[in-house]
């Protein structure tokens, strides 16, 4: 059954997107061994079934690889026409140093050659180092690539919004900034937001559901020790969970979205994605897909026949009323990359 009209999302004047998007970075090899002829089959599902919008990066092991010979097996069954059915957008995430325009090119072509496309949907940018300012030069320069047609857009990731400021007083156009965003870590929503409702820039979010925490997997069970936590996410959001109020209030959180999501016959991640999907400036949600692993796209489709009432936010707010305030602990959005 295809997914409804309100799952897409016009997030520029020529490209639509799905609300949900596939993210890769779980055959970047920090969760386990991935069968490409599996995975490559699986991605042919997810598009199928209207989940056409992929999220990856360069250092996520074979992503653009995936990408470029799944567009390659796409063109050949179906002709290239069925391409333009899919986007794919991936990140740039470099070393600190000069950022000359042959750096910039010779990376975006590095991109473009592995993923098979003349002209990137959509590049998003990282930096770590705010006090090495070359960052404002690469934008400059992947811009002016933007315009030579290397590139259809221009994007972030994890940048605050003090430097996200900076970056649109310097005249450079941004589509998008990819941010930590769930029930857990609502920062976004001290500076982030506001800011980008104000210059039209939208939030594409990940960590939604806590590597898969804010799930019915974790309902009722004791804290999970580091052996039960066996991937990159898991650890890393466990984490953020013990930053934000620890196991006990997390199970609080999950039987409160039980409840609400028995109203509906969805499930508990359903309920946390619809939550962030709702909130001002989301053009998308990130959930990670284990490709050729486990295929959780018919549920996750659930998300768009979910509607959540005032009566079911009161009863969430209850309970995130008692957390700590992560924008106080940690700082703004992608903060907790550069402490």
């Amino acid at each position: 059954m295809p997914l409804p009209p309100v799952s897409q999302f016009q997030l520029t004047p020529d490209m639509r997107i799905c609300r949900l998007l596939n993210g890769m970075w779980q055959v970047s090899g920090a969760h386990g061994r991935i069968d490409p002829l599996a995975a490559l089959q699986n991605m042919f599902a997810y598009l199928d079934a209207g989940f056409t919008t992929w999220d990856l990066a360069d250092h996520y092991g074979p992503a653009e690889d995936f990408i470029g010979e799944f567009r390659r097996q796409l063109a050949a069954t179906r002709g290239p026409e069925a391409l333009r059915a899919m986007q794919a957008f991936t990140k740039w995430v470099p070393q600190p140093g000069p950022m000359t325009r042959p750096v910039v090119e010779r990376n975006v072509d590095i991109s473009r050659r592995r993923m098979g496309m003349d002209t990137l949907d959509l590049l998003q940018f990282h930096w770590w180092d705010y006090e090495d300012t070359a960052y404002l030069d690469a934008l400059t320069h992947l811009a002016q690539l933007r315009d030579d047609g290397k590139l259809a857009h221009l994007a972030l990731t994890n940048f605050d919004t003090t430097h996200l400021q900076t970056i649109t007083e310097h005249g450079i156009r941004i589509v998008s900034n990819q941010v930590q965003y769930s029930l857990i870590d609502l920062r976004p929503e001290v500076r982030m937001v506001p800011f980008c409702q104000d210059h039209d820039i939208t939030l594409l979010t990940y960590g939604t559901l806590c590597g898969g925490l804010l799930s019915d997997a974790y309902l009722g069970q004791p804290e999970p020790r580091s052996a039960v936590l066996n991937t990159a996410s898991l650890r890393k959001y466990k984490q953020m969970v013990d930053a934000w109020g620890g196991w006990a209030l997390f199970q609080e959180l999950l039987m409160t979205l039980r409840r609400i999501a028995d109203q509906y016959g969805v499930s508990i991640a359903n309920v946390a994605v619809r939550y962030v999907l709702d909130r001002p400036a989301v053009a998308g949600v990130i959930v990670g897909v284990r490709l050729g692993v486990a295929d959780h796209h018919g549920e996750n489709a659930w998300v768009f026949t979910l509607r959540l009432t005032d009566d079911d936010h009161e009863a969430i707010q209850a309970v995130l009323v008692q957390s700590r305030n992560l924008y106080e602990h940690i700082g703004d959005c992608g903060d907790e990359y550069r402490r």
